[in-house]
């Protein structure tokens, strides 16, 4: 799945990968392929319904690899329909294309249903591995994490009645979830190219999982782009 602009997200690792000395080794998976032996990062994108539907069985048929790799540290970042499949299951709202609850692989201690509710807009999330993370939310999926799960990020407020209806659920102004090196979000945009140190600590974790050590070091770069991408961002949290 890739709507929104997340296969900005896979070309940000590939450039800041490859702009650090690294050669890059891009695999693609389609519903019916087999996993690869090893990885080094995994990377899903966003979809609609119609998209989980899709995807929903292959992604369970591979369920137990993805999970090991994750007890095994290797990065991912899930984004909006994968982040929902990485959970517990997504139980669609009434008349939507999907008409049953998909099982998800149960990687993230979360749980998602549809509703008529839509959280749309700019958001700025405050975490404690990335600092301030920008991006943009369009969703109905109406996420609640486990009593042990932790969330990603909180939402900033914004607005003149300081609202926090964004993020997961619009009710407890939380954003994602975190396990080990696994990152799952509801924040398109995409979200990597404004958010340069969750990128860096994806590839970070990347490179100790292939060579066994600390061996990554950030592009020394101009970051003006970056920082006046972030700051629009954020100037416009709805």
């Amino acid at each position: 799945m890739n709507i929104y602009g997340d296969w900005g997200n896979t070309l940000t690792l590939m450039r800041r990968a490859q702009w650090s000395g690294f050669e890059v080794e891009l695999l693609a998976h389609e519903v019916g392929d087999e996993l690869p032996e090893q990885v080094d990062l995994v990377v899903a994108g966003g979809g609609q319904d119609s998209g989980q539907v899709r995807i929903a069985a292959d992604l369970l048929a591979h369920g137990g690899a993805i999970r090991d790799w994750a007890e095994q540290d290797v990065p991912m970042l899930a984004v909006c329909g994968s982040y929902q499949l990485f959970g517990h299951v997504f139980v669609p709202a009434t008349g939507d294309t999907a008409d049953e609850p998909l099982t998800g692989i149960s990687l993230l201690d979360v749980e998602t249903r549809g509703s008529s509710k839509r959280l749309i807009g700019n958001l700025t999330i405050e975490t404690e591995r990335f600092g301030p993370v920008v991006g943009y939310e369009n969703h109905s999926g109406l996420t609640t994490l486990g009593e042990g799960c932790v969330h990603l990020g909180t939402v900033r407020p914004f607005g003149p009645d300081d609202s926090r209806a964004a993020g997961n659920n619009g009710n407890d102004g939380s954003e994602g979830a975190v396990h080990r090196e696994v990152i799952g979000t509801y924040l398109h945009g995409s979200v990597l190219p404004k958010n340069p140190a969750m990128a860096d600590r994806l590839l970070a974790a990347a490179v100790r999982h292939r060579v066994g050590e600390d061996a990554y070091t950030a592009p020394d770069l101009e970051g003006i782009v970056t920082q006046r991408a972030r700051d629009i961002a954020m100037s416009r949290p709805r």
